[in-house]
């Protein structure tokens, strides 16, 4: 069972998502924690979420403002690079060749030790977590870390150098195998997912649940009472 490097030998980590609050939902506490050890962490979203919006919704708004949350999202982590990728709808996200490549440049652009995505695997006992986009984002994302960023003949008019990722972290996997205690970072949780008032705004009880599912993260993973938890499967490189 592969366990993760320490933060002290992280200097950057790159957290791929398929829509805007993906991340906030699955690792904000954790990104947080990472911001405050010093650790850079570029954020990249596959999307803008055009599709999460409303029925009677003008849906020519919606990536504007989505990505507008997400970057206020982003700031309450202490998360400042945060991308967007064009050309991958909402809905109809595919772990294409083009989407991976699109994925290669940014991880030779920012070279991160660790990369954190959504899981390729679906879990049947949190189904809501494994939306069809978020596996095929996962699957781009595994595929762009292994083998082909590290391949110096995969895009080589990238005209980025290969870089190798050491390690990569699913979040949402059915099997997870490491926790991270978010109990100190919860508050910058629950701010990040209200920044996402487009997709929160309605919910009265949203610190109710996001503690009750970082509780029951904790007592998987036979941490104290009345601790929180986000947990991952990693996925060891070296």
């Amino acid at each position: 069972m592969a366990q993760p490097k320490p933060d002290t030998d992280i200097e950057r980590v790159l957290v791929v998502a398929a829509h805007p609050d993906d991340a906030d939902f699955g690792a904000a506490g954790t990104i947080a924690s990472w911001r405050a050890a010093g650790i850079e962490v570029t954020l990249l979203c596959i999307t803008h979420g055009e599709q999460g919006a409303r029925p009677d919704a003008d849906i020519t708004t919606i990536p504007g403002l989505r990505e507008a949350e997400q970057r206020d999202a982003s700031a309450a982590l202490g998360v400042t690079d945060v991308r967007f990728l064009d050309g991958h709808r909402d809905g109809w996200v595919e772990p294409s060749f083009d989407l991976q490549r699109d994925i290669v440049r940014v991880i030779r652009d920012v070279r991160p030790q660790r990369v954190l995505c959504q899981s390729p695997e679906r879990n049947y006992d949190r189904i809501f977590s494994s939306h069809p986009d978020h596996l095929a984002a996962g699957e781009a994302t595994v595929r762009a870390c292994y083998p082909a960023a590290e391949n110096p003949f995969a895009w080589p008019e990238l005209g980025l150098d290969f870089w190798h990722v050491g390690e990569i972290w699913l979040m949402a996997h059915p099997t997870p195998t490491h926790a991270v205690d978010t109990t100190e970072f919860f508050a910058a949780k629950v701010a990040a997912l209200r920044a996402h008032a487009s997709q929160t705004g309605h919910r009265d009880n949203l610190e109710d649940l996001l503690r009750h599912w970082g509780e029951l993260t904790a007592a998987q993973f036979d941490l104290p009472d009345g601790h929180l938890a986000e947990a991952f499967r990693v996925v060891a490189l070296n």
